[in-house]
């Protein structure tokens, strides 16, 4: 029962979003997740929470998938 408990508290904490820090090299981009965005309470807005402060590229924010690998190659986005 203790575990039906914590995996709904987890299912509750879990990003809206994954934010990842996208440089390009060519026509290559890469992707690496720096931080999760979560949505406040009223719906107005988000929290982000960033693991590491990118100085260059971007930082997109995108919908968590269950396989989502750690670095991920797209031509562009």
């Amino acid at each position: 029962m203790a575990r039906e408990k914590n995996t709904n508290t987890q299912a509750q904490n879990a990003p809206q979003f994954l934010a990842w820090h996208v440089t390009e090299k060519g026509e290559k981009s890469y992707w690496n997740k720096v931080g999760a965005a979560w949505p406040h309470k009223d719906g107005k807005g988000y929290t982000l929470q960033l693991e590491t402060c990118p100085i260059n590229g971007r930082i997109v924010l995108r919908l968590p998938l269950e396989d989502a690998p750690e670095a991920e190659s797209e031509g562009g986005a």
